[in-house]
């Protein structure tokens, strides 16, 4: 039976494969829409047939559509319930929302390590100290001079947290907000980002050069101090002259006084351990000599680690020389023990296990790499001239006692002398070295009661005379706003592990490893010892000073922690 045309059946499909699944169903009007090319549509407009909701005063929640579910608008438009004149309260913690204010008085050192500590949306908005013309500051010179800045002070030693303080606060000077200062052992990099909707300005530098000198290091502290004081107008062009002063600047002391502070340092050292007038000089002579050939190798080309190895040499070798002359008035081991005193790298441990305890992980791993290759060069130094000796006939006694106890005064008197030596080593200012030297015959004062008199542990008792030297490190260089390494570096000189390197690597060299390794790890204790006390002792400091936080006595923010999870 055939259908007629125009019955029922007519508006029926055929069969299931005759109606496609993309087809309209019926009662939907099917105009043709207007070719896509003639009307182009962005993928952010509002789908056809879906309504807009409505904006301004008028807008409820009954209005709009008839279902609030068919409205579609922004992620950072308010709500349809929201009205700016009538908003709805704001949740707010039961205790408060503690207003953050810096206090003028407290050092930027410590202004801009609390604002670092915080959160990035809790820190207040800069207060730029220096002038700038009505089109705001220069951004790329302003990066430019913070990450020179910071080179220089990553090159002399300072610690990661105080370099990305010292950028930190050069930035907000010059009225930059949001900028993310990041320190590396190598590799310094900035990034500001002028709104949340701009693109972030971000630029980096190498340091690919290390130098130890403390004078320089003062000035590059002046000169952020006034950058960053309200008094002082520093404008970009008066700070990129004064660094470039900085780094033109000739080292305070010639190289011949350098290589007498090496024989000084040396002799005193000798003298620290049980030595005499004779065993001074000798120490002395080895080196100096040791000085000499290691600025030789560096003329050369040589990397530092051939160069300490080449300056643990000499004396070493003068003390295995001692042994074979069989001077009974003379103490080999004091003399191998003042050379060693001048070579071991405690301002690198120091810096290496600051960063550690502050939470930079990365450069402090990089920093005791450094310390351990210098200390593999120092072993192989003095391995090398022990060899040779026992192979001659040298009877070097590894219980050889080095340290007298009826002798304070002279100790004392040689420590003081020892701090005076390095700190000219260091290339300090003339006018911080009578601090530091007081600071370093303190420091032995309190290890010899502790660990002489009251027969305590020695590595106790370094570990509580460096945490004296770091706080008064410290307090010297708030007093002064500068950098706490000059007043820190050179004092804990005499603390340093000389006598029991010496005697580690004496019983490796004998083939006595239990005895070698037991006074090596005794080397390790007392290092590491002096690296937690000294970063102790800073932050015992700061409990005295002005916390430059939230009113009404919050407490400073300390390193983040992860508490095990």
């Amino acid at each position: 039976m055939v259908a007629e045309p125009g019955g029922p059946d007519d508006q029926k499909p055929q069969s299931d494969e005759a109606r496609s699944a993309f087809s309209q169903p019926a009662g939907v009007d099917k105009s043709p829409s207007p070719p896509e090319d003639d009307h182009p549509t962005s993928e952010f407009s509002l789908p056809t047939g879906v309504t807009p909701e409505p904006q301004g005063p008028a807008a409820g929640p009954g209005t709009g559509s008839a279902s609030g579910s068919d409205t579609i608008g922004s992620a950072f438009a308010p709500p349809s319930t929201y009205d700016a004149r009538s908003s709805p309260p704001a949740f707010t913690p039961a205790h408060g929302i503690p207003m953050i204010r810096l206090t003028k008085e407290a050092p930027w050192q410590d202004r801009m390590r609390t604002m670092l500590r915080m959160p990035v949306a809790d820190r207040p908005a800069p207060e730029p100290v220096q002038r700038h013309d009505d089109a705001g500051p220069a951004v790329p010179r302003v990066l430019d001079l913070t990450l020179r800045i910071g080179e220089l002070l990553l090159a002399g030693g300072e610690g990661a947290e105080d370099v990305e303080a010292a950028m930190f606060a050069v930035t907000r000077s010059y009225g930059l907000d949001r900028c993310e200062p990041t320190v590396t052992f190598t590799l310094l990099s900035i990034s500001h980002q002028p709104s949340l909707v701009e693109d972030p300005v971000t630029a980096s530098r190498t340091v690919r050069r290390r130098g130890t000198d403390y004078t320089r290091l003062a000035a590059v502290f002046r000169l952020i101090d006034d950058i960053t004081t309200v008094e002082g107008e520093v404008s970009l062009e008066e700070a990129y002259r004064r660094l470039a002063e900085i780094r033109r600047n000739r080292h305070p002391y010639p190289g011949w006084v350098l290589t007498m502070a090496a024989g000084s340092l040396a002799g005193a050292a000798s003298v620290l351990v049980g030595g005499g007038p004779l065993v001074f000089v000798i120490a002395a002579l080895g080196a100096m000599l040791g000085d000499r050939l290691a600025w030789l190798c560096a003329g050369r080309g040589l990397p530092e680690f051939y160069q300490f190895v080449v300056a643990a040499m000499p004396p070493a070798a003068m003390g295995v020389a001692l042994t074979l002359t069989h001077w009974s008035d003379v103490r080999p081991s004091a003399v191998i023990t003042g050379g060693l005193f001048a070579l071991l790298p405690g301002r690198a441990l120091v810096a290496g296990v600051q960063d550690g305890l502050t939470g930079y992980y990365i450069t402090a791993s990089a920093r005791l790499l450094e310390v351990m290759y210098f200390f593999i060069a120092i072993v192989a130094g003095v391995l090398l001239a022990l060899y040779g000796g026992l192979q001659l006939g040298a009877e070097l006694d590894p219980e050889a006692r080095l340290i007298s106890h009826d002798r304070p005064v002279t100790q004392i008197l040689a420590s003081m002398v020892l701090t005076l030596a390095f700190a000219i080593l260091l290339q300090q200012e003339r006018s911080t070295v009578l601090a530091v030297t007081l600071n370093g015959g303190v420091a032995w004062v309190i290890y010899g009661a502790m660990a002489r008199t009251g027969h305590l542990s020695a590595v106790a008792a370094t570990a509580a005379a460096a945490g004296l030297v770091g706080l008064f490190g410290q307090l010297f260089s708030r007093y002064r706003y500068t950098s706490s390494l000059p007043f820190i570096t050179a004092a804990i000189g005499p603390l340093l592990p000389g006598s029991a390197t010496y005697f580690g690597l004496l019983g490796v060299a004998q083939n006595e490893l239990d005895r070698g390794l037991a006074s090596l790890s005794t080397a390790v204790a007392t290092a590491l010892a002096i690296a937690i006390g000294v970063n102790l002792g800073s932050e015992i400091s700061r409990l005295f000073m002005r916390v430059p936080g939230a009113v009404g006595g919050a407490n400073r923010r300390a390193a983040k922690r992860t508490r095990g999870f």
